[in-house]
Order: structure tokens, then sequence, then C-alpha cells
């Protein structure tokens, strides 16, 4: 999740979010976070509606957050906000995991191959 996604579901600036992860960085090795290159932000830029940089909008390139990032976050951002956000960024992933767990399995007990044409591998 990028930082200013994150930022509006804390309800704070992105700035503000930013400063708390720099006031921490040594929680958050290059797995748990890391910044966009200009090529990344420039694709997603294409695909939203953003700020011209050149009148206020976004100066640097965004930080994006694994969900180990997410759980550093947890640490260091202690509003009620942000610790309710962060206990249902948790539970949705811990979700996605089981759906894809479940999906995997049905498609063995059916026999649909993830790729047809190609038999299990795992």
């Amino acid at each position: 999740m990028s930082d200013s996604d994150l930022a509006s579901l804390y309800q704070v600036e992105t700035k503000v979010l930013n400063q708390a992860v720099k006031r921490n960085l040594d929680r958050f090795p290059k797995d748990f976070m890391f910044q966009l290159s200009n090529a990344e932000y420039s694709s997603l830029k294409s695909q939203m509606v953003t700020s011209k940089t050149t009148r206020g909008g976004k100066q640097k390139l965004p930080l994006v957050f694994t969900e180990n990032g997410l759980a550093m976050l947890f640490g260091i951002l202690n509003s009620e906000r942000a610790i309710l956000v962060n206990i249902s960024i948790m539970r949705i992933f811990t979700r996605l995991r089981s759906f894809l767990l479940l999906e995997l399995e049905l498609r063995k007990e059916i026999s649909i191959p993830i790729f047809p044409g190609r038999p299990w591998t795992e």
C-alpha cells in the first residue's frame, strides 16, 4: 500500500506518516518498505488522477509498504484510528491468504489446472 493511501486511511497527512517512518527507519528494511522508481510511479500516475507536482502536488516518489511494513507501522502509529485501521488491514491479509489457499485446494480436488495444458507442479 502506498504512503498516501495509508495516510488517508489513518486520517493523517502523508507528510506526518512519512516523518514517523523516517524517525524509525531501522524498523523498515527493503522487504518491508521501498520507494517507487520514476517508471513505476509514472505507470501508476497514468492509471489515476493526480495533481501536478508544479502546483503543490507530490514532490517525492511515494513509499510503498508490504504486509510486514504495515505491521511495523502498527508499532509506531499509536492513534486510536491507526490501531483500528491496522487491525482491519491485518484481518484482510489473513482472509486473502485463506481464500487463495482454499482456491488452490479446490482446484486440486476437481482437477482444474491453474495453467491449462500443464500438469500440476508444486
